[in-house]
Protein backbone atom coordinates (compact mmCIF):
# COMPACT_ATOMS: atom_id res chain seq x y z
CA UNK A 1 0.00 0.00 0.00
CA UNK A 2 1.32 3.43 -0.72
CA UNK A 3 2.27 5.86 1.96
CA UNK A 4 0.31 8.64 1.26
CA UNK A 5 1.33 12.89 2.60
CA UNK A 6 -0.86 15.22 3.63
CA UNK A 7 -0.48 18.69 2.11
CA UNK A 8 0.70 19.78 5.87
CA UNK A 9 3.66 17.67 5.68
CA UNK A 10 4.72 19.77 2.52
CA UNK A 11 3.93 22.19 4.21
CA UNK A 12 6.06 24.91 6.27
CA UNK A 13 5.54 28.55 7.30
CA UNK A 14 7.47 31.98 6.53
CA UNK A 15 9.33 32.28 9.69
CA UNK A 16 10.84 29.18 9.30
CA UNK A 17 14.23 28.72 9.14
CA UNK A 18 16.32 26.78 6.13
CA UNK A 19 17.21 24.21 9.49
CA UNK A 20 13.24 23.81 9.83
CA UNK A 21 12.96 23.39 5.99
CA UNK A 22 15.66 20.69 6.20
CA UNK A 23 13.75 18.41 8.86
CA UNK A 24 10.51 18.88 6.75
CA UNK A 25 12.30 18.16 3.82
CA UNK A 26 14.16 14.85 5.27
CA UNK A 27 10.69 13.57 6.73
CA UNK A 28 8.65 14.37 3.69
CA UNK A 29 11.65 12.69 1.56
CA UNK A 30 9.97 14.55 -1.48
CA UNK A 31 12.99 17.04 -1.72
CA UNK A 32 10.78 20.35 -1.93
CA UNK A 33 8.38 22.10 0.60
CA UNK A 34 5.82 25.08 0.19
CA UNK A 35 6.34 27.85 1.69
CA UNK A 36 3.13 29.94 2.97
CA UNK A 37 2.52 33.04 5.20
CA UNK A 38 -0.94 33.30 6.75
CA UNK A 39 -1.87 29.85 5.11
CA UNK A 40 -1.36 30.97 1.70
CA UNK A 41 1.23 30.45 -0.98
CA UNK A 42 4.06 32.57 -1.36
CA UNK A 43 6.90 30.09 -2.58
CA UNK A 44 8.58 26.85 -3.21
CA UNK A 45 11.98 25.34 -1.49
CA UNK A 46 13.98 22.66 -2.72
CA UNK A 47 16.78 20.83 -1.00
CA UNK A 48 18.98 22.01 -4.35
CA UNK A 49 18.15 25.39 -3.51
CA UNK A 50 19.20 24.77 0.34
CA UNK A 51 22.53 23.44 -1.03
CA UNK A 52 23.01 26.30 -2.92
CA UNK A 53 22.31 28.85 -0.44
CA UNK A 54 24.71 26.99 2.06
CA UNK A 55 27.45 27.09 -0.38
CA UNK A 56 26.46 30.86 -0.99
CA UNK A 57 27.05 31.67 2.63
CA UNK A 58 23.62 30.88 4.23
CA UNK A 59 23.18 29.56 7.17
CA UNK A 60 20.76 26.58 8.49
CA UNK A 61 19.44 29.94 10.64
CA UNK A 62 18.91 32.05 7.98
CA UNK A 63 15.10 32.73 7.31
CA UNK A 64 13.64 30.61 4.26
CA UNK A 65 12.28 34.00 3.36
CA UNK A 66 15.80 34.42 1.89
CA UNK A 67 15.96 31.62 -0.27
CA UNK A 68 12.44 30.40 -1.71
CA UNK A 69 11.30 30.90 -4.98
CA UNK A 70 8.96 32.91 -5.67
CA UNK A 71 8.14 32.02 -8.70
CA UNK A 72 6.61 28.86 -9.47
CA UNK A 73 4.32 26.41 -11.07
CA UNK A 74 0.42 25.84 -9.34
CA UNK A 75 -3.13 24.91 -10.02
CA UNK A 76 -6.49 25.74 -8.93
CA UNK A 77 -7.88 22.58 -7.31
CA UNK A 78 -10.62 22.17 -9.59
CA UNK A 79 -7.76 21.78 -12.58
CA UNK A 80 -8.86 18.93 -14.60
CA UNK A 81 -5.93 15.72 -13.88
CA UNK A 82 -5.05 15.73 -17.17
CA UNK A 83 -3.63 19.20 -17.33
CA UNK A 84 -2.07 19.23 -14.12
CA UNK A 85 -0.52 15.42 -15.27
CA UNK A 86 0.91 17.45 -18.39
CA UNK A 87 2.96 19.46 -16.77
CA UNK A 88 4.37 17.24 -14.48
CA UNK A 89 7.95 16.36 -15.97
CA UNK A 90 11.64 15.80 -14.22
CA UNK A 91 12.17 19.23 -13.46
CA UNK A 92 8.93 19.77 -11.84
CA UNK A 93 7.91 17.02 -9.78
CA UNK A 94 5.72 18.42 -7.21
CA UNK A 95 2.76 21.49 -8.09
CA UNK A 96 0.72 22.66 -5.48
CA UNK A 97 -3.05 22.76 -5.63
CA UNK A 98 -4.79 25.59 -4.09
CA UNK A 99 -8.17 26.99 -3.48
CA UNK A 100 -9.41 30.61 -4.50
CA UNK A 101 -7.65 32.24 -1.35
CA UNK A 102 -4.43 30.78 -2.82
CA UNK A 103 -4.25 28.89 0.03
CA UNK A 104 -2.57 24.78 -0.27
CA UNK A 105 -4.83 22.60 -0.10
CA UNK A 106 -3.28 19.33 -2.16
CA UNK A 107 -0.54 18.83 -4.41
CA UNK A 108 -0.01 16.26 -7.29
CA UNK A 109 3.36 14.37 -8.04
CA UNK A 110 4.65 11.58 -10.43
CA UNK A 111 3.78 9.41 -7.19
CA UNK A 112 0.59 10.29 -6.17
CA UNK A 113 -0.82 9.53 -9.81
CA UNK A 114 0.98 6.18 -10.29
CA UNK A 115 2.79 3.38 -8.10
CA UNK A 116 5.88 1.68 -9.76
CA UNK A 117 5.08 -1.81 -8.43
CA UNK A 118 7.87 -4.35 -7.10
CA UNK A 119 7.07 -7.07 -10.04
CA UNK A 120 4.24 -7.18 -12.21
CA UNK A 121 4.04 -9.59 -15.50
CA UNK A 122 4.17 -8.68 -19.31
CA UNK A 123 1.20 -10.39 -21.12
CA UNK A 124 0.87 -8.39 -24.06
CA UNK A 125 2.03 -11.02 -26.45
CA UNK A 126 -0.05 -14.05 -27.97
CA UNK A 127 -1.08 -14.96 -24.33
CA UNK A 128 -4.63 -14.11 -25.02
CA UNK A 129 -4.77 -16.12 -28.51
CA UNK A 130 -3.40 -19.31 -26.85
CA UNK A 131 -5.79 -19.06 -23.71
CA UNK A 132 -8.83 -18.22 -26.18
CA UNK A 133 -7.62 -21.35 -28.38
CA UNK A 134 -8.09 -23.55 -25.39
CA UNK A 135 -11.83 -22.06 -24.73
CA UNK A 136 -13.11 -22.67 -28.04
CA UNK A 137 -11.65 -25.91 -27.98
CA UNK A 138 -12.86 -26.61 -24.58
CA UNK A 139 -9.46 -28.34 -23.46
CA UNK A 140 -9.44 -26.02 -20.58
CA UNK A 141 -7.86 -28.43 -17.62
CA UNK A 142 -4.81 -30.63 -17.48
CA UNK A 143 -5.51 -32.33 -20.67
CA UNK A 144 -4.48 -30.38 -23.76
CA UNK A 145 -1.90 -30.05 -26.32
CA UNK A 146 -0.08 -26.86 -24.67
CA UNK A 147 0.97 -28.72 -21.57
CA UNK A 148 3.19 -31.19 -23.81
CA UNK A 149 4.46 -28.13 -25.79
CA UNK A 150 5.32 -25.92 -23.12
CA UNK A 151 7.29 -28.90 -21.40
CA UNK A 152 9.03 -29.47 -24.66
CA UNK A 153 9.74 -26.11 -25.55
CA UNK A 154 11.10 -25.04 -21.51
CA UNK A 155 13.17 -27.99 -21.25
CA UNK A 156 14.65 -27.12 -25.13
CA UNK A 157 15.27 -23.44 -23.45
CA UNK A 158 16.75 -24.97 -20.60
CA UNK A 159 18.90 -27.67 -22.04
CA UNK A 160 16.77 -30.44 -20.15
CA UNK A 161 15.72 -33.68 -21.38
CA UNK A 162 13.14 -34.95 -18.66
CA UNK A 163 10.43 -32.37 -17.81
CA UNK A 164 7.09 -32.46 -15.59
CA UNK A 165 4.65 -29.34 -15.49
CA UNK A 166 2.98 -29.10 -12.35
CA UNK A 167 0.20 -27.05 -10.58
CA UNK A 168 2.80 -24.65 -9.13
CA UNK A 169 6.68 -24.27 -8.07
CA UNK A 170 5.76 -25.29 -4.04
CA UNK A 171 4.40 -28.59 -5.90
CA UNK A 172 7.25 -29.29 -7.92
CA UNK A 173 9.93 -29.24 -5.00
CA UNK A 174 7.46 -31.63 -3.29
CA UNK A 175 7.18 -33.83 -6.16
CA UNK A 176 10.92 -34.01 -6.86
CA UNK A 177 12.06 -34.87 -3.40
CA UNK A 178 9.42 -38.00 -3.55
CA UNK A 179 9.63 -38.98 -6.90
CA UNK A 180 13.52 -39.51 -6.01
CA UNK A 181 12.40 -41.26 -2.53
CA UNK A 182 12.92 -38.74 0.25
CA UNK A 183 11.13 -40.42 3.52
CA UNK A 184 10.25 -40.05 6.94
CA UNK A 185 14.05 -39.52 8.90
CA UNK A 186 15.77 -38.59 6.02
CA UNK A 187 17.97 -35.38 6.08
CA UNK A 188 17.97 -32.31 3.97
CA UNK A 189 20.74 -29.76 3.81
CA UNK A 190 18.72 -26.30 2.38
CA UNK A 191 19.64 -22.63 2.76
CA UNK A 192 18.47 -20.32 5.90
CA UNK A 193 17.77 -17.64 3.28
CA UNK A 194 14.79 -18.52 0.81
CA UNK A 195 11.34 -18.16 0.22
CA UNK A 196 9.65 -21.10 2.96
CA UNK A 197 8.68 -23.40 -0.17
CA UNK A 198 12.11 -24.95 -0.07
CA UNK A 199 11.91 -25.84 3.35
CA UNK A 200 8.18 -26.59 3.49
CA UNK A 201 8.47 -28.97 0.49
CA UNK A 202 11.54 -31.35 2.82
CA UNK A 203 8.64 -31.29 5.65
CA UNK A 204 5.76 -32.72 3.14
CA UNK A 205 8.02 -35.64 3.25
CA UNK A 206 8.46 -35.53 7.10
CA UNK A 207 12.08 -35.44 6.36
CA UNK A 208 13.97 -33.38 8.27
CA UNK A 209 15.23 -29.93 6.86
CA UNK A 210 18.76 -29.16 8.02
CA UNK A 211 19.36 -25.70 7.42
CA UNK A 212 22.66 -24.19 6.88
CA UNK A 213 23.99 -20.73 6.49
CA UNK A 214 24.63 -18.71 2.63
CA UNK A 215 28.26 -17.61 1.43
CA UNK A 216 28.54 -13.91 1.98
CA UNK A 217 29.93 -13.74 -1.68
CA UNK A 218 26.87 -14.82 -3.68
CA UNK A 219 24.22 -15.39 -1.30
CA UNK A 220 23.62 -19.20 -2.14
CA UNK A 221 24.09 -22.29 0.05
CA UNK A 222 27.32 -22.29 1.84
CA UNK A 223 29.78 -24.86 1.04
CA UNK A 224 31.45 -24.81 3.96
CA UNK A 225 28.34 -24.76 6.01
CA UNK A 226 27.13 -28.03 3.67
CA UNK A 227 30.39 -30.48 5.00
CA UNK A 228 29.88 -29.44 8.18
CA UNK A 229 26.10 -30.31 8.84
CA UNK A 230 26.49 -33.66 6.81
CA UNK A 231 25.53 -36.64 8.90
CA UNK A 232 24.20 -40.38 8.44
CA UNK A 233 20.83 -39.60 7.71
CA UNK A 234 22.01 -37.08 4.74
CA UNK A 235 20.24 -38.14 1.97
CA UNK A 236 20.22 -34.68 -0.22
CA UNK A 237 21.21 -31.11 -1.15
CA UNK A 238 18.61 -28.38 -2.01
CA UNK A 239 20.79 -25.79 -3.47
CA UNK A 240 18.96 -22.51 -4.06
CA UNK A 241 19.22 -20.29 -7.02
CA UNK A 242 18.84 -16.87 -4.76
CA UNK A 243 17.31 -13.48 -6.59
CA UNK A 244 18.51 -15.36 -9.90
CA UNK A 245 22.04 -15.52 -9.19
CA UNK A 246 23.49 -19.50 -9.58
CA UNK A 247 25.11 -21.54 -6.84
CA UNK A 248 28.83 -22.75 -7.31
CA UNK A 249 27.06 -25.96 -8.56
CA UNK A 250 30.34 -27.61 -9.79
CA UNK A 251 31.54 -27.80 -5.80
CA UNK A 252 28.20 -28.37 -4.51
CA UNK A 253 27.97 -31.81 -7.02
CA UNK A 254 31.74 -32.63 -6.04
CA UNK A 255 30.13 -32.82 -1.75
CA UNK A 256 26.97 -34.97 -3.38
CA UNK A 257 29.21 -37.22 -5.05
CA UNK A 258 31.73 -37.34 -2.32
CA UNK A 259 28.99 -38.86 0.17
CA UNK A 260 26.37 -39.87 -2.43
CA UNK A 261 23.95 -37.44 -1.78
CA UNK A 262 20.93 -36.29 -4.22
CA UNK A 263 20.52 -32.93 -5.48
CA UNK A 264 17.38 -30.84 -6.17
CA UNK A 265 17.80 -27.91 -7.19
CA UNK A 266 15.86 -24.75 -6.32
CA UNK A 267 15.38 -22.70 -9.40
CA UNK A 268 12.46 -20.94 -8.86
CA UNK A 269 13.96 -17.50 -9.18
CA UNK A 270 16.57 -18.16 -11.56
CA UNK A 271 14.94 -18.84 -14.70
CA UNK A 272 17.42 -17.82 -17.71
CA UNK A 273 20.43 -17.96 -15.10
CA UNK A 274 23.63 -19.43 -16.46
CA UNK A 275 25.96 -21.02 -14.50
CA UNK A 276 29.64 -21.58 -16.28
CA UNK A 277 27.73 -20.96 -19.97
CA UNK A 278 24.92 -23.46 -19.24
CA UNK A 279 21.47 -22.66 -17.52
CA UNK A 280 20.65 -23.26 -14.01
CA UNK A 281 18.36 -26.71 -13.28
CA UNK A 282 20.47 -29.02 -15.73
CA UNK A 283 22.77 -29.69 -12.78
CA UNK A 284 20.78 -31.50 -10.03
CA UNK A 285 19.35 -35.31 -10.23
CA UNK A 286 15.71 -33.04 -10.18
CA UNK A 287 15.60 -29.63 -10.89
CA UNK A 288 12.60 -27.24 -9.85
CA UNK A 289 11.33 -23.96 -11.48
CA UNK A 290 8.22 -21.64 -9.91
CA UNK A 291 5.80 -19.53 -12.75
CA UNK A 292 3.81 -17.67 -10.36
CA UNK A 293 2.78 -14.12 -11.52
CA UNK A 294 5.71 -12.49 -10.34
CA UNK A 295 8.84 -14.81 -12.27
CA UNK A 296 10.47 -14.15 -15.31
CA UNK A 297 7.91 -15.28 -16.90
CA UNK A 298 4.53 -16.89 -15.65
CA UNK A 299 1.76 -19.33 -16.28
CA UNK A 300 -0.49 -17.33 -13.46
CA UNK A 301 0.97 -20.53 -10.98
CA UNK A 302 2.60 -23.19 -12.18
CA UNK A 303 5.64 -25.05 -12.16
CA UNK A 304 8.09 -27.58 -13.58
CA UNK A 305 10.48 -30.17 -12.75
CA UNK A 306 13.29 -31.37 -14.75
CA UNK A 307 14.75 -34.77 -13.86
CA UNK A 308 18.24 -36.81 -15.01
CA UNK A 309 16.98 -40.23 -14.61
CA UNK A 310 13.89 -41.34 -16.76
CA UNK A 311 13.06 -43.83 -13.82
CA UNK A 312 12.43 -40.92 -11.95
CA UNK A 313 10.57 -39.09 -14.11
CA UNK A 314 7.98 -41.64 -15.32
CA UNK A 315 7.52 -42.50 -11.48
CA UNK A 316 6.77 -38.25 -11.46
CA UNK A 317 4.15 -38.21 -14.13
CA UNK A 318 2.44 -40.93 -12.19
CA UNK A 319 2.55 -39.31 -9.15
CA UNK A 320 1.27 -36.16 -10.26
CA UNK A 321 -1.71 -37.57 -11.58
CA UNK A 322 -3.06 -38.93 -8.71
CA UNK A 323 -0.47 -41.47 -8.79
CA UNK A 324 -2.93 -43.76 -11.59
CA UNK A 325 -1.47 -46.30 -13.68
CA UNK A 326 -0.58 -44.92 -17.25
CA UNK A 327 -1.72 -47.95 -19.02
CA UNK A 328 -4.81 -49.18 -16.45
CA UNK A 329 -7.31 -46.56 -16.08
CA UNK A 330 -8.18 -45.76 -12.22
CA UNK A 331 -5.87 -48.46 -10.74
CA UNK A 332 -3.42 -46.57 -8.76
CA UNK A 333 0.42 -47.84 -7.79
CA UNK A 334 0.47 -44.81 -5.43
CA UNK A 335 -0.67 -42.46 -3.07
CA UNK A 336 -0.19 -39.53 -6.03
CA UNK A 337 -0.86 -35.91 -5.76
CA UNK A 338 -3.48 -33.71 -7.49
CA UNK A 339 -0.21 -31.14 -8.90
CA UNK A 340 -1.15 -31.13 -13.02
CA UNK A 341 -1.23 -27.78 -14.98
CA UNK A 342 -3.57 -26.62 -16.70
CA UNK A 343 -3.92 -26.03 -20.12
CA UNK A 344 -4.68 -23.08 -20.10
CA UNK A 345 -1.82 -22.21 -17.55
CA UNK A 346 0.70 -23.54 -20.37
CA UNK A 347 -0.69 -21.67 -23.12
CA UNK A 348 0.24 -18.49 -21.14
CA UNK A 349 3.67 -20.58 -20.58
CA UNK A 350 4.00 -20.87 -24.77
CA UNK A 351 3.46 -17.45 -24.75
CA UNK A 352 5.98 -16.33 -22.69
CA UNK A 353 8.44 -18.68 -23.93
CA UNK A 354 8.32 -16.91 -27.26
CA UNK A 355 9.25 -13.75 -25.52
CA UNK A 356 11.85 -15.28 -23.01
CA UNK A 357 15.16 -13.98 -24.36
CA UNK A 358 13.94 -10.56 -24.33
CA UNK A 359 12.28 -10.73 -20.93
CA UNK A 360 15.85 -11.93 -19.37
CA UNK A 361 17.84 -8.87 -21.60
CA UNK A 362 15.46 -6.49 -20.06
CA UNK A 363 16.36 -7.73 -16.91
CA UNK A 364 19.66 -7.54 -17.17
CA UNK A 365 19.65 -3.68 -18.85
CA UNK A 366 17.43 -2.99 -15.43
CA UNK A 367 20.13 -4.16 -13.37
CA UNK A 368 22.80 -1.91 -15.06
CA UNK A 369 20.67 0.85 -14.63
CA UNK A 370 20.07 0.05 -10.87
CA UNK A 371 23.71 -0.85 -10.28
CA UNK A 372 25.23 2.63 -11.92
CA UNK A 373 22.27 4.57 -9.44
CA UNK A 374 23.03 2.30 -6.28
CA UNK A 375 27.25 3.15 -6.98
CA UNK A 376 25.92 6.50 -7.36
CA UNK A 377 25.84 6.80 -3.60
CA UNK A 378 28.71 4.56 -2.53
CA UNK A 379 25.94 3.13 0.00
CA UNK A 380 25.18 -0.19 -1.60
CA UNK A 381 26.78 -3.74 -2.07
CA UNK A 382 25.53 -4.66 -5.52
CA UNK A 383 23.75 -7.94 -6.57
CA UNK A 384 26.03 -11.18 -6.79
CA UNK A 385 27.67 -11.31 -10.12
CA UNK A 386 30.42 -13.72 -10.11
CA UNK A 387 32.76 -14.12 -13.30
CA UNK A 388 31.13 -17.95 -13.76
CA UNK A 389 27.65 -16.66 -13.75
CA UNK A 390 25.11 -15.10 -15.34
CA UNK A 391 22.33 -13.61 -13.04
CA UNK A 392 18.65 -13.48 -14.33
CA UNK A 393 18.07 -10.64 -12.12
CA UNK A 394 14.61 -11.99 -11.02
CA UNK A 395 14.18 -10.05 -8.36
CA UNK A 396 16.98 -6.72 -8.22
CA UNK A 397 18.45 -7.25 -5.06
CA UNK A 398 21.03 -4.99 -2.98
CA UNK A 399 22.65 -4.53 0.35
CA UNK A 400 22.30 -1.02 2.35
CA UNK A 401 25.41 -0.55 3.72
CA UNK A 402 26.20 -0.28 7.34
CA UNK A 403 27.90 3.50 7.13
CA UNK A 404 24.06 4.32 5.25
CA UNK A 405 23.10 7.85 7.16
CA UNK A 406 19.00 5.73 7.04
CA UNK A 407 18.76 2.40 7.90
CA UNK A 408 16.83 -0.31 5.06
CA UNK A 409 13.54 0.29 6.56
CA UNK A 410 13.66 4.00 6.78
CA UNK A 411 14.66 3.86 2.95
CA UNK A 412 12.12 1.94 2.25
CA UNK A 413 9.42 3.83 3.47
CA UNK A 414 11.05 7.26 2.01
CA UNK A 415 10.79 5.33 -1.54
CA UNK A 416 6.95 4.34 -0.87
CA UNK A 417 6.41 8.57 -0.37
CA UNK A 418 7.93 8.67 -3.71
CA UNK A 419 5.45 5.87 -5.62
CA UNK A 420 8.45 3.42 -5.13
CA UNK A 421 7.67 -0.32 -4.12
CA UNK A 422 9.97 -2.01 -3.06
CA UNK A 423 10.88 -5.26 -0.95
CA UNK A 424 12.77 -6.82 2.34
CA UNK A 425 14.75 -9.74 1.98
CA UNK A 426 13.31 -12.75 2.96
CA UNK A 427 13.71 -13.59 6.55
CA UNK A 428 16.16 -16.03 7.50
CA UNK A 429 14.20 -19.28 7.95
CA UNK A 430 15.86 -20.45 11.35
CA UNK A 431 14.03 -17.31 12.60
CA UNK A 432 10.90 -18.28 12.03
CA UNK A 433 8.76 -20.47 14.69
CA UNK A 434 8.21 -23.51 12.40
CA UNK A 435 11.34 -23.88 11.50
CA UNK A 436 13.53 -23.08 14.94
CA UNK A 437 13.75 -26.79 16.49
CA UNK A 438 15.41 -28.22 13.58
CA UNK A 439 19.17 -29.60 13.84
CA UNK A 440 22.11 -27.24 12.53
CA UNK A 441 25.71 -26.66 13.33
CA UNK A 442 25.54 -23.41 11.74
CA UNK A 443 25.58 -19.66 13.13
CA UNK A 444 23.59 -17.93 9.83
CA UNK A 445 26.13 -15.31 10.91
CA UNK A 446 25.38 -14.11 6.66
CA UNK A 447 21.82 -15.16 6.15
CA UNK A 448 21.14 -12.74 9.25
CA UNK A 449 23.40 -9.87 7.67
CA UNK A 450 21.39 -10.06 4.32
CA UNK A 451 18.48 -10.12 5.27
CA UNK A 452 18.08 -7.41 8.13
CA UNK A 453 20.28 -5.32 5.37
CA UNK A 454 18.66 -6.59 2.00
CA UNK A 455 16.32 -4.05 -0.17
CA UNK A 456 14.57 -5.39 -3.20
CA UNK A 457 13.80 -2.89 -5.82
CA UNK A 458 11.00 -3.10 -8.68
CA UNK A 459 11.57 -5.30 -11.36
CA UNK A 460 9.31 -5.53 -14.07
CA UNK A 461 10.30 -5.97 -17.59
CA UNK A 462 8.08 -3.88 -19.00
CA UNK A 463 9.16 -0.66 -16.24
CA UNK A 464 9.18 2.51 -17.98
CA UNK A 465 11.64 5.59 -18.92
CA UNK A 466 9.33 8.03 -16.54
CA UNK A 467 9.14 5.28 -13.81
CA UNK A 468 13.09 4.95 -13.61
CA UNK A 469 13.63 8.86 -13.86
CA UNK A 470 11.26 8.91 -10.95
CA UNK A 471 13.54 5.95 -8.87
CA UNK A 472 17.04 8.01 -9.32
CA UNK A 473 15.07 11.06 -8.80
CA UNK A 474 13.66 9.37 -5.59
CA UNK A 475 17.15 8.10 -4.30
CA UNK A 476 19.17 11.14 -5.22
CA UNK A 477 16.60 13.25 -3.11
CA UNK A 478 16.45 10.88 -0.25
CA UNK A 479 20.11 10.52 0.77
CA UNK A 480 20.81 13.89 -0.30
CA UNK A 481 18.08 15.22 2.01
CA UNK A 482 19.77 13.52 4.88
CA UNK A 483 23.06 14.10 4.09
CA UNK A 484 22.95 17.85 4.22
CA UNK A 485 21.05 17.44 7.95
Amino acid sequence: MQSSLTINELTIDIDKTIKDALIAIEKNAQGICFVTKDKKLIGVLTDGDIRRSLLDGKTIDSPVSDIMKKEFVSFHVSTPQNKVQEKLSSVIRHIPLVDDDFIPVDYASFSRVHRTPIMQPLLNGNELAYVSDCINTGWISSQGAYVRRFEKEFATYCGAEYAVAVSNGTVALHLALVALGIKEGDEVIVPDLTFAASINAIIYTRAIPVIVDVDKTTWTISLEDIEKNITSKTRAIMPVHLYGHPCRMDEIMDIAKKHNLLIIEDAAEAIGAKYKNKHVGVFGDASTFSFFGNKTITTGEGGMVFFKDKEAYEKAIVLRDHGMSKTKKYWHDYVGFNYRMTNLQAAIGCAQMERIDEFVNEKRKLAAFYNTLLSETGLFTLPPQEPWALNGYWLYTAILNESSPISRDELMQKLLKNGVETRAVFFPLHNMPPYQNYPTKSTFENSKFISEHGISLPSSVNITEEELLNMKSAFHTIFDSVKTI
